[in-house]
């Protein structure tokens, strides 16, 4: 359902979405051909040493992440990625409805019809080691459902600039009709359109060690 959604996304907005399950797209030479790379609900070790590493250099070059829902489920022994997405996952409750509150603006290089207030069903994650670097767009109402863990200041949707390039997150979007529900596919969108940027890679940026 998530593919089909970027697939839709791409079509109607005039670029090139690939998919694919393999590790081995990341390699150097291959992620130099994007704006972004989303990991849509990634779970567990994905990388290799190496791939991380022209991951990172990606990254520093000036390109975009957007990780939607598991990726904060994802590479828990990298404390660079945990950086990047801003997050890790900790535990859920079962699936209800909640609310999500806007926090702030979004980035300057975006736009959004997306309301204050927003209620919705999916499954809601609580966090651990969550970046003091991230804007938060969204927090949700822990008085709204129950199960929630981490208190008044809950992030949910955020953005960040980060090591040279750009990362955004979606914690939700578990649910299958995420990928049809219009004010979901609004916040993928916006996501995108942060973390695609400019699609300029300057690999004389990257660190050296």
């Amino acid at each position: 359902n998530g593919k089909a959604a970027f697939l839709k996304i791409g079509k109607e907005k005039g670029f090139r979405v690939d998919t694919t399950e393999s590790s081995e797209a990341f390699t150097e030479e291959n992620l130099k051909q994007y704006d972004a790379v989303v990991f849509l609900s990634t779970t567990g070790d994905v990388l290799t040493h190496a791939q991380q590493n022209d991951f990172m250099r990606y990254i520093q070059a000036g390109g975009g992440f957007l990780g939607i829902h598991a990726a904060a489920d994802t590479e828990y022994d990298w404390w660079w990625y945990n950086k990047l997405v801003g997050a890790y996952f900790q535990s859920h409750p079962e699936q209800q409805e909640a609310v999500l509150k806007k926090v702030s603006g979004l980035p300057e290089t975006t736009e959004s019809t997306l309301p204050d207030t927003w209620k919705r069903k999916d499954e809601w994650y609580n966090y651990r080691r969550i970046s003091p670097a991230i804007n938060v767009l969204y927090n949700l109402d822990e008085s709204s459902y129950k199960g929630g863990s981490n208190g008044a200041e809950h992030p949910i949707i955020w953005y960040q600039n980060f090591d040279g390039g750009r990362s955004y997150y979606i914690g939700i979007g578990h649910t299958n009709e995420s990928y049809t529900d219009p004010l979901f596919l609004e916040a993928v969108q916006q996501g995108l359109k942060f973390s695609m940027g400019s699609g300029k890679l300057d690999y004389s940026k990257v660190h050296t060690e």
